[in-house]
């Protein structure tokens, strides 16, 4: 067989031309446009994928800004604005904090009052029309039944004469209708700068692909709102959630095309097809909240199962959605396409969706691991130099209440505080941050950045004598025999996770010398000290990469570790990670403190021996 190229022309969403493909991809949904949208710069007109490849991508709507952050040089150091000063809000990250999400439920519950307004107001004008239906109903039933005897009186000549020439005028011409509208569309657009933005939505999609990944949980399990992985070849539940909902066909739709937009097949292909299977469950039928049908669930899964090899379901599914659209040229080409192509390969089974491997994140099988134990490791656990105490450090302000210390890692040495905190403090402190709770940033060199691999917010309070802040310093001082003051130590960070929040695998301490950490001029971060301020019901550990063990939230407790060795070089061992929040909210508090005014004297009789 010759080699031939058939073209077909790709639309982009705006409908307009785009450079020749020869498969083209599907062309996005039926999101509604806001007012707002609808004047702004487009950030992205089209794109394509692989410009090499012998097949036609998918031309893109805008895409996420935070997607581009992939390429950026990751630099796995966690640290912070070391001010008190918060950045200035970002539109689009609602779901980097649970918090806000939260809040969120206030502002739809103002919609749901407006639309109840909207539809009483409706009802009544709707009432109307049925009153002055039934009016002329009547009329035509009971007085026209001899239209000469009834014409021959002049009141009902004028009175039909009127109706038709102003009253029917001001039935289907009324603006009550266009104002009703125009009243709810008012409402909404008061409330919309504490909606969500499709920034948002991508974001929560990925969440859930993150957790999908992470916990290795099975996708048609999450759409009938269940958590469960495959063990032993039996789905197993790995968490009961208080409350849970059912996903929708359109939910999916969402979540399958965030992925296909980013060239994500793997993700895309599973989520669309749970999309197409609820979608025929309904008989395809579309409802006006959604954004997808059947045909676009149709469209994508096809071409995402080309993208990954699988060319005989990509033809079956597109013969499907000419079955709904058979006059679509670019579908009848693609078609077309297709067959020639299984009729030029040998015969050949699919390997089935495989997940791509990561080129940022070595340590990704061993994360998630970790993050699966859910901090239940009793190999590591069983270490007979291991133990629990009564811990005083020797402090005369311990004496009479001593902490339990958990010793959890010896290599790093690693330490879990029970009870470090109360609950009114945790509450104190969580109120405290709210009003400075920010998009959490890494560092990139010498700038800080907001990243995918970290999904947070966070907030700096400043100490003082008598405030709460202060009297935690205090404890942790008393507990670590460290000097926890401005500059010795930063202000306490303060960090709310959000849907699917995580922090993947990262050092606390610089491992550049132009890391931010050094603007205090006090060294490096010699030690880590985290606040647990609420609990979990699952997911959310600190896990411990090299030393490979996980520890998971205990509430109001505190976890703390060296990050430097005795001679002040790195600890390469304290690679850690927070694991993505798989239900609940997730508060902590950090203090690090640098190695400059330090007693290390002091500190090395904390140290077991290495």
């Amino acid at each position: 067989m010759q080699n031939e190229t058939l073209v077909v022309l790709g639309v982009n969403p705006g409908g307009s031309h785009v450079r020749e493909k020869e498969v083209s991809g599907a062309a996005g949904g039926r999101r509604q446009v806001r007012p707002s949208e609808r004047d702004a710069a487009p950030r992205c007109c089209s794109g394509s994928l692989e410009e090499d490849t012998t097949l036609n991508s998918h031309t893109f709507p805008p895409v996420l800004s935070a997607l581009d952050m992939n390429c950026v040089t990751r630099v796995y150091v966690g640290w912070g604005l070391l001010a008190v000063a918060a950045m200035p809000g970002c539109p689009g990250e609602m779901y980097t904090s649970l918090l806000n999400v939260k809040q969120a439920i206030r502002v739809e519950r103002k919609l749901i009052d407006n639309l109840r307004t909207y539809i009483d107001h409706e009802s009544e004008r709707l009432e109307d029309v049925r009153r002055f239906h039934a009016k002329v109903s009547d009329l035509h039933t009971e007085l026209y039944e001899g239209p000469g005897t009834a014409m021959a009186n002049p009141l009902v000549a004028f009175t039909l004469i009127k109706r038709l020439q102003s009253e029917w005028l001001n039935v289907v011409y009324s603006n009550e209708a266009v104002e009703n509208i125009q009243a709810l569309r008012s409402s909404y657009e008061e409330e919309e700068a504490e909606l969500p933005k499709l920034e948002d939505l991508q974001g929560a999609a990925r969440g859930l692909m993150r957790l999908q990944d992470v916990y290795a949980l099975q996708v048609g399990s999450l759409v009938r709102g269940r958590f469960q992985r495959v063990t032993n070849g039996q789905p197993i539940d790995i968490i009961m959630p208080a409350v849970s909902v059912l996903l929708s066909g359109d939910d999916c739709f969402l979540v399958g095309k965030v992925a296909y937009e980013q060239g994500d097949y793997y993700h895309s292909v599973q989520w669309l097809e749970e999309s197409v299977r609820l979608f025929r469950g309904t008989g395809g039928g579309w409802s006006p909240e959604n954004e997808g049908t059947l045909q676009d669930a149709l469209d994508h899964l096809a071409f995402s199962h080309f993208k990954t090899g699988n060319v005989s379901y990509a033809l079956s599914l597109s013969q499907e959605l000419l079955h709904y659209d058979p006059m679509n040229g670019r579908v009848l080409q693609n078609v077309e396409k297709y067959e020639k192509l299984l009729v030029a390969a040998s015969p050949s089974r699919s390997n089935g969706l495989r997940r791509p491997t990561s080129n940022h994140l070595r340590t990704r099988d061993t994360y998630e691991r970790l993050c699966q134990t859910q901090g239940s490791q009793p190999m590591h656990f069983e270490n007979p130099r291991l133990f629990c105490d009564y811990f005083t450090n020797d402090n005369p302000g311990l004496l009479l209440l001593p902490v339990r210390r958990e010793v959890l890692s010896l290599q790093p040495y690693v330490v879990l505080y029970h009870d470090f905190i109360t609950d009114s403090e945790s509450e104190d402190i969580k109120g405290l941050a709210q009003p400075g709770l920010r998009r959490s940033v890494v560092a990139a060199g010498v700038k800080q950045e907001a990243a995918d691999y970290r999904i947070s917010k966070s907030a700096w309070l400043k100490s003082s004598s008598q405030s709460v802040v202060g009297k935690l310093d205090q404890r942790i001082s008393m507990l670590t025999g460290l000097n926890v003051k401005h500059p010795y130590a930063e202000y306490l960070q303060v960090v709310n996770y959000g849907i699917g929040g995580h922090y993947e695998p990262h050092f606390d301490h610089a491992t550049s010398p132009s890391s931010p950490v050094f603007k205090l001029k006090t060294g490096n971060r010699v030690a880590t000290f985290m606040i647990y301020l609420s609990s979990v019901e699952a997911g959310g550990s600190t896990a411990f990469i090299y030393a490979n063990f996980s520890a998971p939230v205990v509430e109001k407790a505190a976890i703390f570790w060296w990050n430097l060795h005795r001679n002040g070089q790195a600890d390469e061992d304290t690679l850690h990670a927070g694991c993505p929040v798989l239900i609940g909210d997730k508060w902590v508090a950090n203090k690090w403190i640098h190695e400059y005014g330090q007693e290390f004297l002091r500190r090395c009789s904390l140290v077991p021996e290495e």
